[in-house]
């Protein structure tokens, strides 16, 4: 969504729960769901586990569907979106994407936008999980580095990017609330 400033800091929230959930994966976890990678170039250096997601058919009645990672991370994902769904955004809208996102050590995200009509009516919060100093998320040409504990809104409609220079992986719990009312019904 178009938030007119490139981020918006939500503040703090403690996502510790969430970020041992998703630490506790086992490495297969990551494979399990290629969708992403296999569609998108920009995400060839990602790799995610799943919890709900559209691809966008049949917008703006898209089918939404519960992922395997759905069983193994609801329970402490769930409580910690609607904390941060409650302090910011209306009641009444729909998560149509949640999932943890990793981008591998020396890995890119190349600049891109998000075109689907889902992303220009959708707020993409982002809760970072891991990073490290030599991780850089761009946005319109700005660099930004996220910090664990934070929590963040993407202007996905400017172009953005991210490198991971450094030698541990970056992973990041990325989620997608349309809200209620006139944006939610934008058709293809």
């Amino acid at each position: 969504m178009d938030i007119d400033v490139p981020l918006r800091e939500l503040g703090g929230f403690d996502s510790s729960a969430l970020r041992d959930a998703i630490l506790a994966q086992d490495e297969s976890a990551w494979h399990e769901d290629d969708y992403r990678q296999s569609t998108y170039d920009v995400h060839l250096k990602t790799q995610s586990i799943v919890l709900i997601f559209t691809d966008g058919s049949g917008w703006p009645n898209p089918e939404i569907r519960k992922e395997p990672g759905w069983d193994r991370l609801h329970e402490v994902a769930v409580p910690l979106m609607h904390e941060i769904l409650g302090k910011h955004y209306p009641a009444g809208g729909t998560i149509v994407r949640a999932m943890a996102a990793k981008l591998l050590a020396g890995g890119n995200i190349k600049p891109h936008v998000d075109k689907h009509p889902s992303f220009h009516c959708g707020h993409r919060i982002h809760v970072p999980i891991t990073t490290n100093p030599r991780v850089r998320f761009m946005i319109d040409g700005r660099p930004y580095q996220f910090e664990v504990g934070q929590v963040y809104e993407l202007n996905n409609q400017r172009k953005h990017s991210v490198m991971n220079k450094g030698g541990e992986d970056r992973i990041t719990f990325i989620f997608d609330y349309v809200p209620p009312g006139p944006l939610a019904i934008q058709a293809a």
